[in-house]
This record gives C-alpha cells, sequence and structure tokens, in this order.
C-alpha cells in the first residue's frame, strides 16, 4: 500500500519519473523535479485515462500512455501506440510477507522492422535500463520513507 500512491500518479504534469530528474528535465520530459510526497489530485486514475509521458514541444512531440489494466495495489499496465510502434509497460505488486512487496516492471515493443528503428532500439535499451532501474529505486526510497512516516 506504500508502493501503489506513487506509481498512481506517475507522469509528466503529476508527479514525474522518480528517475533521474536532471536528465529527464535535459530531453523535457519533465518541467520541475518528480515529487516527494503523495499527490491526492493524481491518486485517482481508471482504465482509459491517458497518462501524458513527454509533453508537446519535446523532440519527437508528445507521447501519451493509456491505462490498459489497473488492479488496485496489485498490477498497473500502460500502453502506447503512436511513431510507428506500439508499447506496453507493466508494473506487478507482489506481496513477499507482511512487511515486504516486491515491484516488477516488464516493458514490451513491437517496432517496425527498419534499419532506423533498428538504431534506436539499439540506443534506447541501455538508456531505458538506467532509468527504469534509478525509477524503481526513486519508488521504494519513497515507499519506504512513506511507510516509516505511517508507523
Amino acid at each position: 500500500s506504500a508502493i501503489w500512491p506513487w506509481l498512481v500518479q506517475m507522469g509528466s504534469g503529476r508527479a514525474g519519473t522518480y528517475s533521474y530528474d536532471w536528465l529527464d528535465r535535459l530531453f523535457g520530459f519533465l518541467d520541475r523535479p518528480s515529487a516527494t510526497r503523495i499527490l491526492p489530485e493524481f491518486q485517482q486514475l481508471a482504465v482509459g485515462d491517458k497518462i501524458t509521458w513527454r509533453p508537446a514541444g519535446t523532440f519527437s512531440g508528445r507521447v501519451e500512455l493509456t491505462v490498459a489494466v489497473l488492479e488496485p495495489l496489485r498490477a498497473l499496465a500502460l500502453s502506447y501506440q503512436g511513431l510507428g510502434m506500439e508499447w506496453v509497460w507493466q508494473f506487478g505488486l507482489y506481496p513477499l510477507d507482511n512487511e515486504r512487496t516486491r515491484l516488477v516492471t516488464r516493458g514490451t515493443e513491437r517496432t517496425p522492422n527498419t534499419p532506423t528503428f533498428w538504431l534506436f532500439m539499439r540506443i534506447m535499451e541501455p538508456a531505458s535500463f538506467v532509468m527504469t532501474a534509478r525509477m524503481l529505486l526513486g519508488v521504494k526510497e519513497r515507499a519506504e520513507a512513506l511507510r516509516a512516516s505511517a508507523s
């Protein structure tokens, strides 16, 4: 329950990405640092809602992720179709015991079979790994701080 609020408020113009904010800001994904508190105005999320991941005016335009699956405290899946590709980003919460939960994320992409997309994915895969690893640590730090403050 300490992890879920951070997931549902993610996004540009929302709570941010919890990753390397300086990089996200450099590339135009964020206009301010990621939130360090729960933002009540972003806690309501439903299947079909759109979350801005990259605002208009960035290097390749606005990207909105659609909430495809929402099982509170268990699963969140976001999808994107555009720019010739499809992307699904999944988050799963798996309780290990009364004190610990494992947060797992998976991404699946379908891109055109072109040299340009091949090169794009060779660059994006390691960059995405680094940014996602930092995002997971950012969520962990925030969730642990929230849990500590509640007890």
